[in-house]
């Protein structure tokens, strides 16, 4: 049975990643920042990431690290923590890492940059300490999740008139997807840099929040906004885009059929 090390395990995509390595039959542990109960065949250590501390015996004797754990800016710093955690703790893991298509294909030159897209910088400075650390280590990128273009249509569909970045376009693909791969991944010999995954469809920001409002049944009007800046540029080019990988399943409407309740117009 591998032993196992998720990072992140409780956010969207470790929950989906963690169930998916027990029934594998992995020994699993999950490294969070608050303390949770042991059970369904997971354990769960704390460590801080701002600190280092419990980072070394979180990583103990694992054979595998599935770094999922992360945010918009620090992703860099967390890497740097996870490498010197490794090697404090004298093991030599298989690194596998989540990160995004395009990143280096972003550039982030100004502060309004870093505010907008500054993710696509931060997760490329993630891959770059992995890739030199000169620990074993897997690279998946894939493109933005279907959860989480619904959970900003959400947002903008609380405001009277719905702004949509102009120009942008995504190619959504299922979190449990990706999910899978990571998994596929875990369970085998590093490999580097693996290709990325795409979702099927590549549609626009502005489609698809269109597609949402008609699915909750809102008439309210969507509005291009114009997004400036080198990342937005480089958005509006297609540097989010993978469409030689395109090897989702799930398209953006089965995701809202699946996860949007249509309106009862019956009444």
């Amino acid at each position: 049975m591998a032993r196992i090390l998720v990072t992140g395990g409780t956010g969207h995509l470790g929950r989906l990643v963690v169930p998916r390595l027990v029934r594998t039959g992995a020994q699993v542990r999950v490294l969070s920042r608050s303390r949770h109960a042991d059970g369904d065949g997971v354990r769960y250590v704390v460590a801080d990431w701002a600190t280092g501390a419990g980072l070394a015996q979180a990583v103990g004797d694992a054979e595998v690290v599935v770094h999922l754990a992360g945010d918009q800016l620090h992703n860099e710093p967390m890497a740097r923590a996870l490498v010197r955690a490794v090697r404090d703790a004298g093991s030599e893991p298989h690194l596998v890492n989540v990160s995004v298509v395009g990143a280096e294909k972003v550039p982030v030159r100004s502060r309004f940059d870093r505010r907008a897209l500054g993710y696509m910088e931060s997760k490329l400075a993630q891959e770059r300490v992995l890739e030199e650390s000169g620990i074993p280590w897997s690279n998946l990128r894939a493109t933005q999740f279907h959860e989480l273009v619904l959970i900003a249509a959400r947002a903008l569909a609380k405001l009277p008139v719905v702004p949509t970045p102009s120009g942008w376009r995504a190619q959504p693909i299922a979190a449990d997807e990706v999910a899978a791969r990571l998994v596929e991944l875990a369970l085998g010999d590093p490999q580097g840099r693996v290709p990325d995954l795409a979702g099927p469809e590549i549609h626009t920001f502005r489609g698809m929040v269109r597609d949402y409002l008609d699915a909750i049944g809102s008439h309210r009007p969507t509005m291009p906004a114009r997004v400036p800046g080198a990342a937005s540029r480089a958005y509006a080019a297609g540097g989010n885009l993978a469409p030689d990988r395109a090897v989702g399943k799930q398209t953006w409407g089965e995701f809202l059929a699946e996860h949007v309740a249509r309106p009862d117009r019956s009444r």
